[in-house]
């Protein structure tokens, strides 16, 4: 596969430097991606970034994966507006090692092939770089002129930040030139790529390069990803959608991609997905021939969680979110763990009551309109369980006083009560 064609028919190239298509199409080119290790787990906005590695390996090249450790302590003015917080070396490689088992799942970094990924920390060889030889040996190459020309640099200087730009956040783009110098002379790296608000670094790094060395080097950048709203992809009330379950569930994670627009949804799948283009094409036709189906959200829904989670995650995702949509039963309700029953069920009315009302065993009346107000009324709640329009735990309830003891607690805590068919009501016994 033509690595550049790939790119361009997903919608994933910004910016590329003239010469990168030629070089990648005459050897196999290692190339190399920086990531934040800020904290332990990627989130979706990594994502783009690590997919156009993923396709990267799959058209033959070898991809490297950049753990920022010492850029890390120091912090990136590119997008920011204010300076970001530093880290110890022990958080670093903690954060590296989370980082690795979950680029493991995106790239190939255990077989003998020739292009297998390979991950390397620029803390490994700069920590023992002393400010003078960084001076003198590359401080020496890039003028303060071509550096203040840089538009990450030019933002924070003219006022988008109130405390200005750090003379530690000055030099970040030497910093991450030289790591570009590094791979160049030691790994044979050629090109670097990243988000289209890294090209200023990436270009310092190219420059830097030909100015000590006379290599060769490109760069390649890909757009920040936007929602079709103008809003920030990525970002949900509750914070970032992250790749770590302890941090999303693979239940809200599946659910994130399943609610996006269907504008959306036509740039999401090509972007993060290995689905060929016939396959792509293909969905968006029976998409648009039948758009309240949801073809193109539920099939990136899919795609996404199973290569982020496994195919068993997905499959309880599907299973949860039938739950609250459709005809799920009892057995299904019961196998939720307590997070997920939790997510599927976040935003709906919640009533605590004592379990020791339970314990001695209570009529389902008492319970739903004296302990917790579901029903306004015992003869209201009467007349819908005898119309069948009342369930417990996804049950029919068959009658209005029937008794509902601690045993009927899912995870020894939970009632889920339905009225009608949407209505919901979750109990929690303490």
């Amino acid at each position: 596969m033509n690595f550049v064609e790939e790119l361009k028919w997903r919608g994933m190239v910004h910016d590329m430097m003239p010469g990168t298509e030629e070089l990648l199409a005459k050897e196999q080119v290692t190339a190399y991606l920086g990531i934040d290790p800020t904290a332990d787990s990627l989130h979706i906005g990594h994502l783009c970034g690590v997919m156009m590695l993923r396709h990267f390996q799959r058209c033959g090249h070898k991809p490297l994966a950049l753990i920022g450790g010492a850029t890390g302590m120091i912090g990136d003015p590119s997008g920011k507006s204010a300076e970001r917080n530093l880290l110890d070396e022990e958080t670093l490689r903690h954060n590296q090692a989370c980082i690795k088992k979950q680029l493991a799942k995106f790239l190939d970094f255990e077989s003998d092939a020739t292009n297998k990924a390979e991950l390397v920390n620029n803390y490994d060889w700069m920590k023992d770089f002393t400010f003078l030889d960084f001076a003198r040996e590359v401080g020496k190459h890039i003028t303060v002129n071509y550096m203040m020309a840089k538009d990450s640099v030019k933002k924070r200087l003219n006022g988008e930040s109130r405390d200005g730009l750090s003379f530690t956040e000055f030099t970040y783009q030497l910093l991450q030139g030289y790591d570009f110098l590094h791979l160049n002379e030691t790994k044979g790296c050629k090109l670097q790529m990243g988000g289209s608000d890294q090209w200023g670094n990436i270009t310092t790094g190219t420059e830097l390069i030909r100015r000590t060395n006379g290599g060769e080097a490109y760069a390649l950048t890909c757009p920040l990803i936007t929602k079709a709203d103008g809003g920030k992809f990525g970002k949900t009330e509750s914070g970032n959608v992250w790749l770590d379950a302890r941090y999303t569930s693979p239940y809200k994670f599946y659910q994130f991609w399943l609610n996006v627009s269907d504008d959306d949804a036509a740039r999401y799948i090509k972007i993060f997905t290995s689905l060929s283009k016939d396959e792509i094409d293909q969905l968006i036709t029976e998409h648009a021939e039948a758009p309240h189906l949801r073809t193109l959200q539920k099939r990136l829904a899919k795609e996404v969680t199973i290569m982020v989670h496994s195919e068993e995650d997905y499959n309880a995702a599907v299973e949860a979110s039938d739950i609250l949509f459709g005809n799920a039963t009892s057995a299904a309700l019961k196998k939720l763990d307590e997070d997920t029953l939790l997510a599927v069920f976040e935003g709906v009315p919640r009533f605590e009551v004592a379990k020791s009302v339970l314990d001695e065993g209570v009529k389902a009346v008492d319970l739903f309109v004296d302990n917790a107000a579901v029903f306004a009324s015992k003869g209201e709640m009467r007349k819908l369980v005898q119309g069948g329009g009342v369930s417990l735990n996804k049950e029919k309830l068959s009658a209005f006083d029937q008794v509902i003891t601690s045993a009927d607690l899912l995870d020894s805590k939970y009632l889920l009560v339905q009225r009608g068919k949407k209505n919901y009501f979750l109990i929690i016994a303490k």
